[in-house]
């Protein structure tokens, strides 16, 4: 690239100089002050280009936590448990400038209940263009891995993409979406990647974030949510000891999940099992409220009482927990407005 800006800024001197020799004295003055500004302009080419096409530069990737504290705070309804960790793993691991692995995060919980939400709204706190990124990468279980009888050629394709995509970049995102329908031992190709090697063919992962999403652990997590109900607890008194060891078993000894048996989990690679609760009623509102604020529609709280009393809830005759969590209040909405 440099070479070509040099030979651009020789023929543009170069003919700046034979049109001055033609022009009146006051013109000349003006052709060579044009040249001299196209000069310095060119000198800057390279970081000027930089402010219009996403790199990986401190311009385009730089985290927040203003905003991922805000987001979580207002935006991510009935997850304390979720938000602490998120926010404290996220926080400590871009504020470190020399970590020793990458961040890894396994979130699980019932369909509709902010596992994908927490994923973008992490992007968007380390990423100027968010999930449209070029360095935030997804993988759907279904869609990119559909095969059994194909693991092998899987594999070869995941380690391929991720050394490709994250020597081009250090600070790479990887969302793994469904991993409750992947086949089992496929994740374990990327184990290197995910240890504690400084450098890897010449390469660091260091610095990239590994993200990964289940369904699998979803029923134990809501038995404990439905003993503190039935014990007259708030949710809030749930804490993630009453989770953790129960959700990293439940999820390795699950010949179903993509983690079953993974040397992932047996070498302790994963950083946190992150619970998602199963929402209720109140929370189910504040998404339709939420959704209602992000359309730019006056909030009308008649309306989301209507959205959310649409959903189904179980235990069936205490309707405590929403089945779908806030998964289809979109639509929903939509009927209603």
């Amino acid at each position: 690239m440099q070479p070509n800006k040099r030979h651009v800024l020789l023929l543009w001197l170069l003919l700046c100089s034979s049109v001055a020799e033609a022009l009146e004295p006051i013109s000349t003055t003006i052709a060579v002050g044009m040249a001299a500004a196209l000069t310095g302009i060119l000198a800057r080419y390279q970081n000027i280009f930089f402010y219009f096409h996403e790199c990986c530069r401190p311009e385009w990737i730089s985290f927040n936590k203003t905003r991922l504290k805000s987001d979580l705070d207002s935006k991510l309804f009935g997850q304390h448990i979720a938000s602490r960790i998120i926010l404290k793993a996220v926080n400590g691991f871009m504020s470190n400038n020399n970590p020793k692995k990458p961040l890894v995060l396994s979130l699980h919980g019932w369909t509709g209940t902010g596992k994908n939400f927490v994923s973008k709204l992490i992007a968007e706190s380390v990423y100027v263009e968010g999930m449209h990124s070029r360095f935030v990468h997804v993988f759907t279980s279904t869609l990119h891995f559909p095969h059994a009888e194909q693991i092998a050629t899987y594999k070869s394709q995941l380690q391929q993409w991720i050394r490709g995509n994250v020597t081009n970049c250090e600070r790479s995102m990887f969302i793994f979406d469904e991993m409750d329908k992947m086949h089992p031992g496929l994740i374990d190709g990327i184990k290197p990647y995910l240890d504690y090697y400084e450098k890897l063919d010449g390469a660091s992962y260091r610095k990239s974030i590994f993200v990964f999403l289940s369904n699998a652990g979803g029923d134990g997590i809501i038995e404990t949510a439905l003993d503190f109900w039935r014990e007259g607890k708030q949710r809030e008194e749930i804490e993630l000891k009453d989770l953790e060891m129960a959700l990293s078993l439940s999820v390795f000894n699950n010949n179903k999940s993509g983690f079953f048996r993974s040397t992932l989990i047996d070498k302790n690679l994963v950083d946190f099992f992150v619970p998602f609760l199963p929402l209720e009623y109140k929370h189910v509102v504040q998404c339709v409220l939420a959704e209602m604020k992000a359309r730019n529609i006056p909030l009308n709280h008649d309306v989301a009482d209507k959205v959310a009393q649409d959903l189904v809830y179980f235990p069936k005759s205490e309707r405590v927990f929403s089945v779908k969590g806030c998964k289809t209040i979109e639509s929903k909405l939509d009927f209603y407005i």
